[in-house]
């Protein structure tokens, strides 16, 4: 066992030297970024619901595409592990900032934005995490579908696209269930979402965010390409399965 979790700990290592430090930087500021973004609702109507988070999110989605189909989908779990850990450690800063007081002037309305509601950030954490893995394997899989063509733009396309709408959906989903229908009935008098309206929500909000990332997916697959024709994260390779991109 513990020889298993040094082995674990090195190969993790050598993973976060190899990933270009430019994705990994953009992938964790998506994350953060779509914490802050999510306190301002953009569209309200009955029939969906869009929050400010969805002007990034597709970033977050677009760096996980790229590394699960370079590194593989443990990989890219493991990165947004990172990106989460970081994500609560940026929230914590904030909210001791939103709680110190300071005579200089009225913050009253940056402090409650940096301080947030607990709630909210454990469904959004939950959320995230939980969509992650399932939009990492799933499209490791469906590229796995492509054996003549994997690495041809028909495979990255499909594999993006599906595993995308789905993560995005379950993402939604999730967040919309722990906060709208576990806690804001406690917490916000009563105020509540049916299972229904996060389900129907979820999916306009999944659509809005793959045309996002379509927008931005032949960016994507240009770095991909690029990675394995300049044998990006050899070390990584050579470490944990002999060598083979």
């Amino acid at each position: 066992m513990i020889n298993k979790i040094k082995r674990e700990w090195q190969e993790m290592k050598i993973l976060f030297r190899c990933i270009p430090g430019v994705v990994v930087s953009l992938f964790v500021v998506s994350v953060v970024c779509m914490n802050l973004l999510a306190n301002k609702t953009l569209v309200q109507v009955p029939w969906i619901a869009l929050d400010g988070g969805v002007l990034i999110s597709w970033l977050s989605f677009m760096c996980m595409d790229i590394i699960t189909k370079h590194f593989g989908p443990k990989a890219s779990n493991q990165v947004a592990v990172l990106a989460s850990a970081i994500n609560l450690l940026t929230c914590g800063i904030f909210y001791v900032a939103s709680i110190i007081p300071s005579n200089a002037g009225d913050y009253t309305a940056l402090d409650n934005v940096l301080g947030g509601t607990w709630f909210i950030l454990l469904g959004s954490t939950v959320a995230f995490l939980a969509s992650a893995v399932i939009h990492n394997f799933l499209n490791w899989g469906v590229g796995k579908m492509f054996h003549k063509h994997p690495h041809g733009k028909m495979a990255y396309a499909t594999r993006t696209y599906i595993s995308t709408f789905i993560g995005q959906f379950m993402d939604n989903f999730i967040f919309s269930v722990i906060v709208f229908v576990g806690f804001a009935p406690i917490y916000w008098n009563g105020f509540h979402w049916t299972w229904l309206q996060c389900a129907v929500c979820a999916l306009t909000g999944a659509v809005a965010e793959l045309i996002m990332e379509m927008l931005f997916a032949p960016i994507g697959y240009r770095i991909v390409q690029s990675w394995r024709n300049n044998n990006i994260g050899q070390e990584y390779f050579t470490y944990t399965n002999g060598g083979s991109l």
